[in-house]
């Protein structure tokens, strides 16, 4: 599932490969994609930049046109040399950006709109982003200000809330809870400064560590599993997430699980490490 780090490694690759070059070809399966293209064509225009802004990723264009796309559960973007075969069936494609030595390629993806520089500002939920906890120009403080700012709000809840700090998705929201020892169904008035000082710390810690670039100059950026127990063993890489009823790593007692939140996200702890 596309959390931030996922994201921030996508435009790394995206940028990599596509960054600078001229689009060459473009196909959707999206109307409102299509329709934009027919009327402006991408083909011909250079791709300026890509970029992640908490679990959006933007495409610029030259022209003043911006592709806007949010993976949600199950979407992705793959590259491919001119000829090469695709991982995903045909059927699952739903972008395709050419140029003369990469096809980008989006499959499923469930959102994705182009926008101008003035009406991107303008887009619900892109617009209201918190800090991207992999920003270069990250503020702790101010991060942690926002959390203290919905005291009513349980703490699991508010890392996933992306208008607080933007980044965490499902799995890292228990890891998180987990490594700084606190219950993710506790408010966050409960918690002390130093605490909540912990978590933004930690989110900032674990996504850092998970976007690591060892790829030098190629254009491959990832191929290990997500990780916040630093073990290299892909079995025993996170402490809580996916675990029910297995024994805590560090206790023993068995991970417990439930939905939490509007979205009924599952949330996973320890009963005896977690206050």
């Amino acid at each position: 599932m596309p959390e931030g780090d996922t994201i921030f490694r996508t435009a790394r690759t995206l940028q990599r490969a596509i960054g600078g070059q001229v689009v060459t070809g473009f196909r959707t399966q999206l109307p409102r994609l299509g329709r934009v293209h027919e009327d402006t064509p991408l083909t011909g225009r250079t791709v300026e930049s890509v970029d992640s802004a908490g679990k959006w990723l933007t495409i610029r264009f030259s022209g003043d046109l911006i592709l806007l796309t949010h993976m949600l559960m199950s979407g992705s973007w793959h590259i491919y040399r001119p000829g090469e075969k695709w991982r995903r069936k045909r059927d699952d494609m739903r972008i395709v950006i050419e140029t003369a030595a990469i096809h980008a390629v989006g499959f499923t993806v469930p959102v994705a709109e182009f926008h101008t520089s003035e009406s991107l500002e303008r887009r619900p939920g892109f617009r209201q982003l918190g800090q991207d906890l992999l920003a270069e120009q990250f503020d702790e403080s101010a991060a942690a200000a926002q959390l203290r700012a919905h005291p009513q709000v349980e703490i699991g809840d508010a890392l996933l809330t992306q208008s607080l700090i933007a980044g965490v998705g499902n799995v890292f929201k228990s890891e998180i809870c987990f490594a700084c020892e606190i219950n993710p169904f506790r408010k966050v008035e409960s918690l002390s400064i130093a605490q909540i000082a912990r978590i933004v710390k930690t989110s900032r810690k674990f996504l850092l560590a998970n976007v690591t670039d060892k790829a030098g100059d190629k254009i491959v950026t990832w191929t290990g599993y997500r990780r916040t127990t630093g073990a290299m063993n892909g079995e025993e890489s996170l402490w809580v997430y996916g675990r029910r009823r297995l024994p805590c790593r560090r206790c023993g007692t068995p991970i417990e699980a439930r939905k939490q939140g509007r979205d009924a996200r599952v949330t996973f702890w320890c009963p005896k490490c977690q206050e």
